[in-house]
């Protein structure tokens, strides 16, 4: 399989040296910067590496039909969905991606209604997917991607009725000689941690509440202990109802009271948004600055210790018709991903899912056209091979709490 990776930052570095190990791959690695795809490039003498704006809709067209790609595999930030996923389509090939289209809050009530969902744009575009017989497979790295996996894998052979499909996202790393320094893209964390989050409920669908709210303490596995969790905007609420039977379905990260504080702070003075200001003979964009100024969180890993675990919380009826709660996760240990691949566990753990998506794509053990969400496919295929890449997922049994 041919696959044009388009971004080669931490995420898509990390994919690049997981591709390597896997026969099936081929890869055209491309980014603004050229160094740096060649940096990813690296990872195995045949890949190859190439310079691309991934605003440019029709550059991108043209490296995939230039180089006969079979896919199109976005590493890029949410802003590049749009012009990625249709160059996809105009070429012809499949495409994956690991975060949706954006979102655009309601502007009477932003925090009751939803306006423009994650995603929407390129559901839009779903029967033209279907009549090219190519898939779009969308939100495909670890949250979204293995969480909608595991909600997939609890229907199928762990629940007869799911109450709360909820994906809590929980760790405990430190970065050493900094005060402040996100371990995933700050310009995603702003963008999800700040829009009203998004919940569903059977009856009343997709709704709104002000960013951080409903917190919770959630204790999670391998040590990490409690960690406070509140409510964010993420993918899984939007992917999740259409494929999967639940009563409600939410997303929660355990950010901390310093985390949020930070956040809340760069809102306060208009450092979150993305309409460029004039500053001096310069017009920037202040998200972009914040970006600037902090690390690179692909190059943290040699200053990071601790875990990180992505999963999905089910509570409801088992199969045996007995009252059920499990945590269905995935933990990476930074010193082990380090060691082993040379990138730091948070864009290791997002990276290996789409790798395992591919290779099943190319086995024939996953097929499909449209615009589909990871729940949308077999999960017993995927979770064998993930385990088979030496990062076994887990279920943790816990004792049903009536809520």
């Amino acid at each position: 399989m041919r696959i044009l990776l388009v971004g080669a930052g931490g995420v898509g570095t990390a994919f690049a040296r997981i591709a390597a190990r896997r026969p099936f791959a081929e890869l055209v690695i491309a980014d603004y910067d050229l160094a740096r795809a060649e940096h990813a490039a690296a990872a195995r003498d045949s890949f190859r590496a190439v310079q691309l704006d991934a605003r440019d809709e029709d550059a991108a067209a043209a490296l995939l039909t230039g180089h006969s790609c079979d896919v199109l595999m976005n590493a890029t930030d949410p802003r590049f969905v749009m012009p990625l996923f249709r160059a996809a389509l105009r070429a012809g090939t499949h495409y994956l991606d690991m975060a949706m289209s954006l979102s655009h809050p309601d502007e009477d009530a932003p925090y009751s209604r939803t306006g423009v969902k994650l995603g929407d744009d390129q559901f839009a575009l779903a029967d033209q997917w279907e009549r090219a017989g190519k898939l779009a497979l969308v939100g495909i790295g670890v949250e979204p991607g293995l969480s909608d996996v595991f909600a997939r894998h609890a229907a199928d052979e762990l629940f007869s009725e799911i109450d709360e499909l909820g994906v809590r996202d929980g760790a405990n790393l430190e970065v050493a000689g900094y005060d402040f320094a996100p371990t995933f893209s700050i310009w995603t964390t702003i963008e999800e941690c700040l829009n009203p989050p998004v919940i569903w409920e059977a009856g009343r669908g997709w709704f709104t509440t002000p960013p951080f709210s409903e917190p919770e303490v959630f204790t999670f596995p391998a040590g990490i202990g409690p960690v406070e969790c509140v409510n964010v905007e993420h993918e899984e609420v939007l992917l999740m109802p259409r494929w999967v039977q639940a009563q409600r379905v939410t997303f929660k990260y355990g950010l901390g009271a310093e985390f949020i504080g930070v956040l809340e702070t760069l809102h306060k003075l208009g450092l979150d948004k993305t309409d460029q200001v004039q500053a001096g003979g310069a017009r920037v964009s202040p998200r972009d600055v914040v970006a600037a100024c902090l690390p690179d969180p692909a190059s943290l890993g040699d200053k990071m210790t601790g875990l990180t675990c992505a999963g999905t919380w089910v509570t409801g009826t088992g199969k045996d018709g007995r009252p059920r709660e499990v945590y269905l996760h995935h933990i990476v240990d930074n010193a082990w991903s380090m060691a082993e691949y040379g990138s730091q566990a948070v864009v290791w753990q997002t990276a290996v899912n789409p790798v395992v998506a591919l290779e099943l794509l190319d086995s024939g053990a996953w097929s499909g056209s449209g615009v589909l969400g990871p729940e949308a496919l077999p999960a017993r295929p995927f979770l064998d091979l993930l385990a088979d890449y030496g990062s076994p997922w887990a279920c943790e049994e816990r004792t049903p709490t009536a809520r």
